[in-house]
């Protein structure tokens, strides 16, 4: 009796899993399907390709935040780990569609030198939407919502004060108040990251927040500190957890780069990343003045 029960438990927890599993498919061809309609240079095809994966984490309106693990390889251990995330604006398109590249890249040619979590969209009711916006669907800007000391005298004072209550850069009411900050996150407590790579748009810089040595140019890109903000991911996870955070500003938002281009950063970001993931012994700089936009 005891056998049979413990048989339908095990057959209740399958079949759960395969409906669990059969949801997420759906959400993952749900949102590459919008990502497809939207983006030019990323077909509905090319997004389902990659073989990205749902998490946990929902927007506002519920879309799904995407994901691509690229784990160790056995008989590899990988220098470390690396976060790399894109659409943090959901009007910075260039962000989006150059990860995609990336990850084709990665499909093909991922050798374990790195951990890589890749998230290509953190914003995709900014970006999924008929007339995509900087903001998520709470017109809160996701790169002003980490947390600050003293949010009220910090991100908010800044945001009156310096842009004027621009609503392209509101804060939000307190920090982590967004569904989609608060599971990055959640993600970067969980996934332990030795570097942050985000991508933005249309600066056409390099910028660097945290310790370690910054690269002085990614491609055509040089580097070029834009100043530290209140509630930014390189304020909190660079300069506050001093986890080094590097961020690629495109030069437009809403055009690509040549291809060569594409991967010529690819190639001096890896190159870059084989030198300085770990910290070496007594060469630690703290060059962390700057925030990504």
């Amino acid at each position: 009796m005891i056998s049979f029960i413990s048989k339908i438990i095990a057959l209740i927890f399958l079949l759960s899993s395969i409906v669990i599993g059969e949801e997420k498919e759906t959400l993952v061809n749900s949102q590459c399907t919008r990502i497809g309609n939207k983006l030019g240079s990323v077909s509905i095809k090319d997004c389902l390709d990659i073989g990205l994966h749902a998490t946990d984490g929902e927007s506002v309106k519920g879309a799904a935040i995407l994901i691509k693990e690229y784990p160790p390889l056995e008989k590899r251990e990988p220098l470390g780990k690396v976060l790399l995330v894109g659409g943090i604006h959901g009007d910075e398109y260039s962000s989006v569609s150059v990860i995609f590249k990336w990850l084709a890249t990665l499909n093909k040619h991922h050798s374990g030198l790195f951990h890589w979590h890749v998230i290509p969209l953190l914003n995709p009711d900014g970006l999924l939407r008929k007339k995509s916006q900087r903001i998520n669907e709470n017109n809160v800007d996701l790169n002003r919502n980490f947390p600050i000391n003293d949010w009220e005298n910090t991100a908010i004072k800044y945001w009156i004060e310096e842009t004027g209550k621009n609503p392209r850069y509101y804060p939000g009411v307190e920090a982590l108040s967004e569904p989609e900050s608060n599971w990055l996150l959640g993600h970067v407590n969980v996934f332990r990251p030795d570097v942050i790579v985000s991508v933005h748009a249309p600066h056409g810089i390099i910028d660097h927040d945290g310790p370690r040595t910054a690269p002085s140019k990614l491609g055509a890109l040089y580097l070029n500190y834009l100043g530290t903000y209140p509630g930014s991911l390189g304020n909190y996870a660079g300069v506050q957890r001093q986890i080094p955070v590097i961020t690629i500003e495109l030069p437009y938002a809403g055009i690509m780069p040549t291809k060569d281009e594409i991967s010529s950063i690819w190639r001096d970001m890896v190159k870059w990343l084989r030198k300085n993931i770990v910290e070496e012994e007594n060469s630690m700089e703290n060059n962390q003045d700057a925030a990504p936009s």
